[in-house]
């Protein structure tokens, strides 16, 4: 088990999640303290992974707010904590949560990128704090293999290129996250 800590870059926000790999795939604690659009939040959100990386559940709380559960078969299909099927993002095996550079390690664990490679896909894009669900295209490409990735937003034309630690977790995420401590 694992403890990490990112800063926010836009304001005064912070994360601390915690890392747990296990037998069974992997899952991740977290909170985060931030501000999106000139409004603050608290956000509570727990996430499960298989031994693939692929997501298999998430559970999200604003403090005070919404909440939201999603159930992922590993295949692209999903439904929410009522069990109801969610076809807006149907075929994403990846979510994103906007409010944390971990959801990020998803896709860059799961699709096992040789260097060089690109590979473009959609995702569950959560959105903070309204925590409304999209389907969102982006890419992912192997810079310096388990080193360096770069992120593509194709749906909102940015990119960055991310250093990870040997987990696959984020280590700065430019202009948004950045771990700390911070080594100077």
């Amino acid at each position: 088990m694992r403890e990490l800590r990112w800063a926010s870059e836009e304001g005064d926000g912070i994360e601390h999640l915690v890392f747990d790999a296990r037998d069974d795939g992997f899952a991740v604690e977290s909170v985060v303290v931030g501000q999106r659009y000139g409004k603050s939040y608290g956000l509570h959100y727990a996430v499960r992974c298989d031994t693939q990386w692929r997501t298999r559940y998430a559970r999200l709380k604003i403090v005070g707010g919404g909440e939201l559960e999603l159930h992922g078969d590993g295949e692209g299909r999903w439904h929410d904590g009522h069990g109801l099927a969610l076809s807006a993002i149907e075929g994403c095996i990846d979510i994103d949560i906007a409010a944390t550079p971990f959801t990020n390690t998803l896709p860059i664990r799961r699709l096992q990128l040789a260097e060089g490679e690109r590979r473009p896909l959609a995702v569950a894009y959560i959105s903070t704090p309204d925590l409304q669900v999209t389907r969102v295209e982006q890419a992912y490409s192997c810079i310096d293999l388990n080193r360096e990735y770069r992120y593509e937003g194709i749906f909102r034309n940015f990119v960055a290129n991310l250093p990870v630690d040997g987990d696959g977790l984020v280590i700065d995420y430019p202009t948004l996250f950045g771990r700390l401590p911070r080594v100077r």
